[in-house]
């Protein structure tokens, strides 16, 4: 049976994406496959020099729950209408769903997210990795015209800027 895959975080872009997945996977008569990847503290150097076997497990459990988390604030008691599985897996969040989408017939989704300067500079782009990569057709779901706006509201909030009443008569 295909599938589309879609790659979720909890962040507000991934919640867009998911949206946007259920919705390719009602019409495609395909199952969900939400996937969240995660790494150890440190990257995968990292895991090898300080991190135990019980730190690995406490890394994994906290990836399962914020996926149930996800899950739960994206579709709350409504099911999306599909056969919905989620994944955790320890890798790269690119490689993960290229791995997971490895059939032509697949679908996969991942969303934009905003792509300051910095963000382009600490963290390569998903998107374009999983374009370069995947066996299958690729959707990429931009961010939400809201999340500009919030992700302003909250770099003001965090540079202790004040608030010019003039923005909120748009």
């Amino acid at each position: 049976m295909p599938k589309v895959v879609v790659g979720v975080s909890g962040t507000l872009g991934s919640l867009a994406a998911l949206h946007r997945a259920a919705a390719e996977a009602h019409a495609r008569k395909a199952e969900l496959w939400a996937v969240l990847a995660w790494q150890a503290p440190g990257g995968e150097l990292g895991s090898r020099t300080s991190c135990d076997v019980s730190a690995l497990a406490h890394c994994r459990t906290g990836a399962v729950e914020r996926l149930r988390e996800t899950l739960d604030t994206a579709f709350g008691a409504d099911k999306p209408g599909v056969t919905l599985a989620g994944l955790t897996v320890r890798a790269t969040a690119g490689a993960a769903l290229v791995d997971t989408a490895r059939d032509p017939e697949d679908l996969l989704v991942v969303g934009t997210g905003s792509r300051s300067g910095l963000r382009r500079l600490v963290r390569p782009s998903v998107a374009r990795y999983c374009l370069a990569h995947a066996a299958c057709p690729v959707l990429t779901v931009p961010p939400l015209p809201l999340q500009e706006e919030f992700e302003a509201a909250h770099r003001r909030n965090l540079w202790r800027m004040p608030l010019d009443l003039r923005q909120l008569t748009r």
